[in-house]
């Protein structure tokens, strides 16, 4: 047999955004080995496309797999939903390079910023790695369903060169410290990193959305920009890699401008985390997108990581860790369960609570939904907004809303919609053709959202129900357009001697499943979820990853070392 596979008449997307082909598909040692018409019987499995799709692996630029990749090898949702290559160490996040006696630190760190579990960690992990290349070959040992790049983390590079005191009060590291971290992210990118990444949010008020466990800032929250400089040189030494970056300071002008001279320090492209709309200020995406479009003309290699998933969130205020855009908020929803729910009941904070009310990940306030109450009590205000049960109560929506949450022991079950309101805002981020869909964050949130969903989102809404893209652009942006900017070698798109990563998939019964609630993390822990239906199947490598919406347990998954 000249075929390990043989996809016979389906409909192919290259992923590049040319039209269409009816056309076969030939697959043998991990590669594409033909495209045309291949006989029938030249192949150890046929899959027949009769009806179907068959298009380029998708590719996710935005996880934080890199803590479940060491137990879950599908990395789901992700490997759910089509995606056969995900990237981590997002935000400048992750665990690596981290000494042993700053591993609780660092488990610790992430389980307010990116709400994983600290058990999930704590018994998942191998911790067989101090260094950023040994965190590599153990990713490497570790058996995948997904190929995975890593970007290098700037926050562990920090608080290893300063230590974590002087890391978070934001002292502007020495000559000899910056050489060093310059000396750091080499050795990681010499290791097969695909370049850094970093989140610069201030350390308080309406944009410091994401804090450390304990509450304060991250360590990249208080990186200098010369810090930044240093690295995107460095990518210029090597005419090397990619840049991750959010920037928000309060100074748009300043973030701005900082950015595009990251970008055209280093010449290599830098992804802008993230591009979102908001209902209430339309003008926000808007106004990225125009600039966006000025960097293009300029020839300045910026481009935005857009959230074009309509997921919501799910949550109780037992984990809830996004509303700390608030002051007051930040401080009500950190501490142990008990300390939280004295904390949210307590009346003497309930005036700055309402004086100082979140805004930025979810809709208003007032339009969350009490999904799913627990007690007689509170059973009355199911299925109705905050809004309307303040209504109906003359209460302030926020002793609504949190007199309810306490009454249940804070397990009332909350649904926030996303900010961006009506589908028309949405469908501008989307329609913009430069724009990168996703920000799955997948890995992190895990008992709030379920965004690794996008790619099964974009196919059966956007474009099939919704129209706002052809099949040929939505494959170029899932697939082709991520993986030319992140460094990948031959993959999101499909041709002759390029790696076999397909999706083969029903367009017309192509869906996303129920959100579940699954206990299936290590030390028992819980997640929510949402399964895809109408993937006939997902090839990583040339092997047959999932058949008909199931795993099959198979391996072939890769550490991309340079996008390799």
């Amino acid at each position: 047999m000249s075929h390990d596979i043989v996809i016979k008449d389906g409909l192919v997307f290259d992923g590049t955004g040319a039209p269409r082909v009816r056309s076969d598909v030939g697959i043998a040692a991990g590669a594409i080995t033909a495209l045309g018409r291949i006989e029938a019987d030249d192949a150890a499995e046929v899959i027949d496309g009769t009806g179907l799709h068959v298009a380029p692996g998708f590719v996710d630029l935005h996880t934080h797999y890199d803590a479940q990749v060491f137990w879950d090898p599908y990395c789901t949702l992700s490997g759910w939903h089509g995606i056969t290559s995900v990237a981590i160490g997002n935000c400048g996040f992750g665990f690596a390079p981290v000494a042993p006696d700053a591993r609780e630190y660092a488990m610790r760190s992430m389980t307010r910023v990116e709400a994983i579990p600290y058990d999930s960690m704590r018994l998942g992990m191998p911790w067989d790695w101090v260094t950023f290349p040994e965190y590599l070959d153990s990713l490497d040992r570790t058996p995948k369903a997904l190929n995975v790049l890593p970007y290098v983390p700037a926050g562990p590079m920090l608080v290893q060169v300063l230590g974590l005191a002087d890391a978070k009060a934001g002292r502007l590291p020495t000559d000899d410290e910056h050489a060093l971290l310059a000396k750091m992210l080499h050795e990681s990118m010499d290791a097969g990193g695909c370049g850094w990444s970093a989140q610069r949010l201030p350390p308080t008020g309406p944009a410091a959305v994401q804090r450390d466990w304990d509450g304060t800032p991250m360590p990249t929250d208080m990186m200098n920009d010369e810090t930044c400089l240093v690295l995107a040189r460095v990518l210029a030494e090597r005419n090397q890699g990619v840049q991750q970056v959010t920037l928000t300071t309060g100074d748009v002008r300043h973030d701005l401008a900082h950015l595009e001279e990251i970008a055209s320090v280093s010449g290599r492209p830098l992804l802008h985390n993230v591009v979102q709309a908001f209902e209430a200020q339309p003008h926000v995406h808007r106004r990225a997108i125009e600039w966006l479009e000025r960097c293009r003309e300029r020839g300045i290699p910026v481009y935005g990581q857009g959230v074009t998933t309509d997921a919501g969130f799910t949550f109780t205020f037992e984990d809830w860790n996004l509303y700390d855009d608030a002051e007051a908020w930040m401080e009500a929803t950190t501490g142990t369960v008990e300390e939280r729910l004295h904390k949210l009941g307590d009346p003497h904070r309930r005036q700055a609570l309402k004086d100082n009310r979140p805004y930025v990940a979810t809709a208003p306030l007032e339009d969350v939904t009490v999904l799913s109450p627990r007690t007689p009590e509170t059973e009355r205000y199911r299925e109705m907004s905050v809004r309307q049960v303040a209504e109906a109560t003359g209460k302030d929506p926020v002793d609504a809303m949190l007199d309810i949450a306490v009454a249940d022991g804070l397990k009332t079950l909350f649904f926030a919609a996303p900010p961006q309101g009506k589908s028309d805002l949405l469908k501008e981020i989307v329609q913009y053709p430069h724009m990168l869909f996703g920000v799955s964050d997948g890995g992190a949130h895990t008992k709030f959202l379920t965004a690794g969903r996008y790619p099964t989102e974009t196919l059966s809404q956007q474009v099939r129900d919704n129209q706002w893209l052809t099949y040929e652009e939505a494959h170029r942006r899932l697939s082709g357009l991520p993986a030319q900017l992140a460094g990948f070698q031959d993959r999101g798109v499909l041709r002759i001697g390029g790696p076999a990563d397909v999706v083969v998939y029903d367009p017309d019964n192509l869906s996303v499943g129920p959100n579940e609630v699954v206990e299936d993390l290590p030390g028992g822990e819980w997640r929510r979820i949402q399964k895809a239906s109408g993937y006939h199947a997902v090839i990583v490598n040339g092997r047959r990853t999932i058949a008909d919406d199931e795993q099959t347990e198979t391996f072939s998954g890769r550490l991309l070392r340079h996008g390799r």
